[in-house]
């Protein structure tokens, strides 16, 4: 796995990827089919400065410049939390809303509201457009697609007048039933751009042409009120990057698992809003398969702030459209497709403290990178999962982060005492042990909560750790559930870095043509079936023309059901009355698969069809491997083990262990940038790839999970 820098010549052209988290920024770097990991802390008010700040520390550990390091770069991925950050504290653009007239509270009478319906003491939330920023439209476009009435062009032109006279900063469009005939959209559309002298605003027929109204307005609005932040970054962060010397291409990644380029992300900026945790799922798909050969995966990626847990189901990664930002419920729909993520607040930034009855928490806040943790010694006061750590024995503190930072061991223990130890009457090693307990018990439940609640059993599936805070909590997680195995790669500090260079150019279509199987109407569908694919084929070949995969869907249910169900196409078309039965059939057994209940004598009812775009990016062969530098040299330290209490326990650089390997734990496994716990008995293997596969302990005994639970992920 290590290998000799001076090995891999020039010749290779560099590709990056980067990650700004809540604590620090993460770099990968690949060359050659190999990846190495950089972390800087993250720049809050200057998210680009955080970027060229890594792009420094790696020309530095290349010996070279910053503009000579990115004079190599053919392409760079970033991930940016920029317009969720917005739209969670409500700096977006003071957006407009334009509506069909009589229908002005489309974001009001919204999905959702209250987590508890019949209490009435807590507060509606507000739409994420206000009234007094809601302009009606006369007109109006039947289900059918008809014009019941023609849209009023000179109540357009008082609109504009009026969202000038407003100050409004970007406009969004939602009118019903655009997404069967967008004639009157397009037409206000033409208006706002010759009158509003470029304001930006979205049309939510172009951006989510699917039926159900709060999610399209929600959307749009959402879409509408990022596009000045988000053109305003992307036109920062491309100025600095080319000005550093950054020749090759920027991209930016999708909520979906997938990138685009950096000026599609600008025009369509709610595609970003959960591009960071949407990565880690597909490096962790990648080393569960290569390292296990496994295509039933649980990815768990704990950083600074957050944990973030996605399920992967043979071999696929699973998409939701009802994706919340903020608090499901109470929050703002995006209502477009996006990796099926489920996040608790138990990173190691996250902050322990008691409350006024004697109860332990650990989060949902974070210490973050400023201050950061007690023992960073930037000011912080506050006790944090990563402080527990330090206390435990668990962290370096002369070596953390490679040697460029030293943990002040004193601080981390002062922080202990009097949040946890003092509050709780505990010593001070046993509060730093509640807090990893409690830590972990917040993943288990987080994990638990996508799988058991899916039926799915999650000692059936392969464990997949990343982050920069993972390897404290993975192994314990990992005999918790019972898993089978835990994949930590070697890369995992950044595994969501990691994933974009994995990953493909993406993009997601979708046509709003109802049909019913009993009485398909087979011209109609396949002109925009047609049509997707047109789509699709353009977005191929604007970005490189390569192998381009296409896969069509339908979104369909039983008549009068409420949701559909993600059927794909056999092929491209419907030929004759064989293949609409195929569909149905399709569509029986996928119902039955997921709801347990199908009705073959019913037919199938139609409410939209969709195309999913990939791209291969141009990329090395096979799974990438890191090449790693340690900055370990004990051998061994005093580390907490539960009931041996404070022991000298193995300290192993990651970077000197090889493929085939054995250890046994309890020992501490370090690479420059994470450190992975292993404090039991636990087999540790090393993969070809690099990474750690681990067995928990109850499973290097003997136990196996009951054969009818593996089934239930294949």
């Amino acid at each position: 796995m290590a290998s000799d820098p001076q090995a891999h010549s020039q010749a290779h052209p560099l590709r990056l990827s980067v990650d700004i988290g809540g604590t620090f920024t993460d770099l990968v770097v690949e060359e050659g089919g190999l990846l190495r990991l950089f972390k800087a802390p993250t720049v809050p008010s200057d998210p680009v400065q955080g970027i060229l700040d890594v792009i420094g520390v790696a020309a530095a550990a290349e010996g070279v410049g910053a503009g000579d390091f990115l004079a190599r770069v053919a392409s760079l991925a970033h991930a940016t939390t920029r317009g969720l950050n917005a739209v969670l504290t409500g700096t977006a653009a003071r957006t407009a809303l334009l509506v069909t007239s009589g229908h002005p509270d489309v974001l009001l009478l919204r999905e959702g509201g209250r987590r508890d319906p019949y209490d009435f003491t807590v507060p509606y939330p507000e739409p994420y457009v206000p009234r007094r920023l809601t302009l009606e439209l006369p007109g109006r476009i039947l289900s059918t697609g008809e014009e019941l009435e023609p849209l009023d062009l000179a109540a357009v032109e008082a609109a504009c007048d009026r969202l000038l006279e407003l100050d409004v900063e970007a406009v969004a469009v939602c009118l019903l039933w655009a997404t069967v005939n967008p004639a009157h959209e397009l037409a206000v559309g033409e208006v706002l751009a010759r009158r509003l002298g470029g304001i930006p605003f979205s049309l939510s027929h172009a951006l989510n042409p699917s039926l159900r109204e709060y999610r399209r307005a929600s959307s749009t609005a959402i879409d509408a009120s990022l596009k000045p932040l988000m053109s305003d970054y992307v036109a920062a962060l491309t100025g600095r990057l080319r000005e550093a010397g950054l020749a090759g291409r920027i991209l930016m990644v999708t909520s979906m698992g997938g990138v685009v380029e950096v000026e599609d992300a600008a025009a369509a900026p709610i595609v970003t809003l959960n591009s960071g945790p949407s990565m880690a799922p597909v490096a962790g798909r990648a080393y569960a398969a290569a390292d296990t050969g496994s295509d039933a995966v649980i990815i768990a990626d704990a950083g600074g702030t957050t944990f973030d847990v996605t399920l992967v189901r043979r071999g696929e990664i699973p998409s939701t459209r009802t994706a919340w930002v903020g608090e499901e419920g109470t929050g703002h729909l995006t209502g477009l497709p996006s990796i099926d993520v489920k996040s608790a607040g138990a990173g190691g930034g996250s902050i322990a403290w008691v409350d006024s009855g004697g109860l332990l928490h650990v989060g949902p806040q974070s210490a973050g990178s400023q201050p950061g943790p007690a023992c960073y010694g930037r000011g912080g006061t506050a006790a944090t999962v990563t402080d527990a750590a330090l206390v435990l024995g668990y962290l370096d503190a002369e070596h953390f982060s490679s040697g460029r930072m030293r943990l002040d061991v004193e601080a981390a223990r002062r922080a202990i005492e009097h949040d946890v130890a003092v509050p709780l009457g505990l010593g001070l090693v046993e509060a730093a042990s509640a807090v990893l307990d409690l830590t972990t018990e917040q993943m288990v439940h987080a994990i638990e909560e996508i799988t058991l609640q899916q039926g799915i059993d999650p000692s059936a599936a392969v464990l997949v750790g990343g982050g920069g805070a993972a390897g404290l909590n993975a192994a314990a997680v990992a005999g918790r559930l019972g898993s089978p195995s835990l994949v930590m790669p070697a890369v995992g500090a950044a595994l969501a870095a990691a994933g974009a260079l994995m990953s493909d150019y993406t993009a997601v279509y979708s046509s709003t043509i109802p049909a019913l199987t009993s009485a398909f109407d087979a011209e109609r569908v396949n002109a925009g079936l047609a049509e997707l694919l047109a789509r699709g084929r353009a977005f191929a070949e604007r970005m490189g023309g390569g192998a381009a995969s296409i896969g069509l869907y339908a979104e369909a249910r039983y008549p009068q059901q409420i949701w559909e169900l993600e059927i794909p196409l056999r092929g491209e078309r419907f030929a004759g009355a064989d293949d609409v039965a195929g569909f149905v059939a399709d569509f029986h057994d996928v119902h039955e698969e997921i709801l347990g209940i199908r009705d073959d004598g019913s037919p199938v009812e139609v409410v939209s069809w969709g195309a999913r775009v990939r791209v291969p990016l141009e990329r090395a062969e096979g799974v990438l491997s890191a090449r790693l530098e340690s900055g370990t040299v004990a051998t061994s330290r005093t580390a907490y083990v539960r009931g041996a209490g404070m022991v000298e326990v193995p300290v192993r650089p990651l970077s000197s262990l090889t493929p085939g390997l054995a250890e046994r734990g309890p020992i501490l496994i370090e690479s420059p940038f994470t450190t992975i716990v292993v404090a039991d008995a636990s087999s540790v293997e090393i993969a070809p790839s690099g990474s750690l596969v681990i067995t928990p302990a109850a499973r290097t005994a003997g136990a196996t999970p009951l054969p009818d639970l593996e089934e239930s992920l294949r």
